[in-house]
């Protein structure tokens, strides 16, 4: 592997890396030789994480692909609170990647109530740009920036306007900040229904598994996706230096059925 191919000896932050599709991006990089720095909400949760990736690191792993040799440091962080973010980056100091996956929000129609409605501008587009905003003074001119939309930006459903707003509002941010920001480069990843230990504000499992099953129907594959497809995804846009203002779809071709 050349240099632009690696993350070998590489800082990459990753806040909303406790769980789910940051988690799966943390093992990876850290696989790579990175030093993985996770931000998010739960301190349990964030000791959780520190101790997978230490496992993953001695071997225990499932994952036999995988083979952590990087370093791993945690911090609590709500993403939501800017003077929170900027003291955090304050703290990393210099970092070559970040990744944005960190987002807490409900999904409604246009007849939602305003908190419904806001939520997702709240929990979702304002931390990833505040987090690009903090992020700036200290990122290497060489290094990345992946945020987190959704494919129900381009294919959306009928009880989620401003989610869809949200996301395609991302993706758009991603085209302006790769212009804004290059030689630093940006560029966005927007997963289909993937099966992770999301919240989803509380769903049952029955409410899960009934959405998981619809997925199977909407998309070219006929499956819901993992984390750590979407993380492959992650890491090829942080290590391929040729790619910035570009969009992914890791959604089972969900946006083409």
């Amino acid at each position: 592997m050349d240099a632009m191919s690696t993350l070998k000896d590489q800082r990459v932050v990753i806040i909303g890396g406790s769980s789910g599709i940051g988690l799966a991006a943390a093992r990876q990089a850290a696989g790579q030789g990175a030093e993985v720095i996770i931000a998010g909400r739960s301190a349990e949760r964030l000791k959780q994480a520190e101790e997978a990736l230490k496992l993953s690191a001695r071997g225990v792993s499932p994952h036999e692909d995988i083979h952590p040799a990087g370093r791993v440091r945690t911090f609590k962080l709500n993403n939501r609170n800017e003077d929170e973010l900027q003291s955090f980056f304050d703290r990393v100091g210099a970092f070559d990647h970040l990744f944005t996956p960190g987002a807490s929000y409900v999904r409604g129609p246009i007849t939602s109530d305003a908190e419904t409605a806001h939520s997702c501008f709240e929990g979702k587009f304002w931390p990833q740009y505040n987090a690009v905003k903090y992020a700036v003074p200290y990122l290497s001119r060489s290094g990345s920036v992946v945020l987190m939309s959704g494919a129900f930006s381009q294919r959306p459903l009928g009880d989620g306007a401003s989610y869809a707003a949200c996301n395609g509002a991302i993706e758009s941010l991603g085209k302006a900040l790769a212009v804004e920001l290059a030689p630093v480069r940006v560029n966005v990843v927007s997963p289909g229904t993937i099966v992770t230990d999301f919240n989803w504000e509380g769903a049952s499992r029955e409410k899960r598994e009934e959405s998981y099953n619809a997925y199977n129907d909407m998309c070219l594959l006929g499956r819901t996706g993992n984390a750590d497809e979407v993380a492959h995804t992650v890491v090829y846009l942080m290590t391929n230096g040729y790619t910035t203002g570009s969009t992914l779809f890791p959604d089972g071709g969900y946006i083409l059925r």
